[in-house]
């Protein structure tokens, strides 16, 4: 009987939670989904906008190189 009674206590629990949720309810659920879509900032953001800067500069130094050494073989050296 105690068992029963539980497990229809729980059962009331569970439809009473399960209710259609309200206009504003859904609006919030709705911004609160697009809010956890955008990127967060974390710590490691600085050094990761360091890192791209330095594989940024590496290319520029790299194309240049790579100029020059076109420049140098058309001049027939």
């Amino acid at each position: 009987m105690l068992r029963v009674l539980l497990l229809l206590t729980c059962a009331a629990a569970l439809a009473a939670c399960s209710s259609g949720a309200s206009n504003e309810e859904a609006a919030a659920a709705k911004a609160a989904a697009q809010a956890a879509s955008a990127p967060q900032k974390t710590v490691l953001d600085p050094q990761l906008k360091a890192l791209q800067k330095a594989k940024d500069v590496q290319k520029t130094v790299d194309d240049q190189k790579q100029a020059a050494d076109k420049a140098i073989d058309d001049q027939g050296g």
